[in-house]
């Protein structure tokens, strides 16, 4: 009998997400489709883009709702509003045996597309850039002319590896997935920008076995400002880079079912509607680990800042 992290593992691994959505009422639409993502529409008017990951996860986002996306077992609750128990039941039928509800797509005589996971030629392309840029030694003039993070601070062994610079100076924060590098953000005076044909992961922080919480921010700037001015010895820190992408709800599962039972993970999003909305959607995807993860949250005091506009504010005090 699987247990149950096994049966979600194959729920999200095995179970065809664009059979299930057929199942559902959506209809594919074949002109959208193309080999590596299926559109399907709903008559109810929503649009779903359904992949593959490379790591064989079925992953899902809605067009007219940036909140909805994730795997199979995220399609099923935002859809039916089933407790994790309740999905499970509803997907055991489609795992193991072949699935009896009517397939629309398949009853006109249409194939299903066989999407093939995205190319490891670009990832690779993205580790090559990415290897041959150089960790920062404690010091960079953006970082802490324009941002106001201390030196301590970036050559903190807490950050050690998790920050680069490349041939222009840029400082380069990898994000990370189950394989490995994914891509990276850029930031410099005036530039942000994302790797070329790289996927946004999570940009992580080093970890201690110690550690009793996990801080979740908007961007990885933001995590280190938050370090700058709590100065936890025990805190751990992943960024997201923006809103949430399909892949990015596991990816925050694992990293916060990797703490003990006792730790905490900090919501230390932005302190305005956009960060009212992504902690809401954070929450929703912890809590599908059940009650014991403590989720709290820390904001700035003041409407309107992020962690950076703290930290920069209290520099400026500190040099009146």
């Amino acid at each position: 009998m699987l247990d149950q992290r096994e049966e979600l593992e194959r729920f999200k691994r095995d179970i065809d997400l664009v059979r299930y959505a057929e199942a559902a009422g959506y209809e594919l639409d074949r002109k959208a489709s193309s080999r590596s993502s299926a559109a399907l529409r709903h008559p109810s008017g929503d649009k779903i883009i359904i992949a593959r990951e490379e790591a064989g996860h079925w992953v899902y986002f809605s067009v007219r709702d940036d909140q909805d996306h994730g795997t199979i077992i995220d399609f099923v609750q935002r859809r039916h509003g089933l407790s994790l128990g309740e999905v499970r039941k509803e997907l055991r039928p489609w795992i193991g045996s072949s699935p009896s509800p009517p397939l629309t797509t398949l009853a006109r005589g249409l194939a299903l597309p066989s999407l093939r996971p995205s190319p490891a030629k670009d990832r690779e392309q993205v580790r090559g850039r990415f290897e041959a840029m150089q960790p920062i030694d404690s010091r960079h003039a953006y970082l802490e002319r324009a941002r106001g993070i201390p030196p301590e601070v970036l050559g903190d062994r807490r950050f050690e590896g998790s920050i680069r610079v490349d041939a222009r100076g840029n400082a380069v924060f990898p994000h990370w997935d189950e394989d490995g590098v994914c891509g990276y953000e850029l930031k410099n005076h005036g530039f942000t920008g994302f790797a070329s044909s790289g996927q946004k992961g999570l940009w992580l922080s080093n970890t201690k076995p110690d550690d009793t919480a996990l801080v979740i921010t908007e961007s990885a700037i933001d995590a280190l400002s938050h370090f700058a001015i709590r100065r936890p010895t025990t805190y751990r820190y992943a960024s997201i880079a923006g809103a949430l992408n399909s892949t990015q709800p596991e990816l925050i599962r694992k990293a916060a079912a990797s703490l003990h039972e006792e730790s905490s993970i900090i919501l230390a999003t932005d302190n305005d509607p956009g960060g009212d909305k992504l902690a809401a959607a954070l929450r929703a995807v912890l809590e599908q680990l059940g009650p014991k993860i403590r989720i709290v949250e820390d904001l700035p005091t003041n409407r309107g800042l992020d962690w950076n506009d703290v930290l920069r504010a209290s520099s400026h005090r500190a040099g009146q």
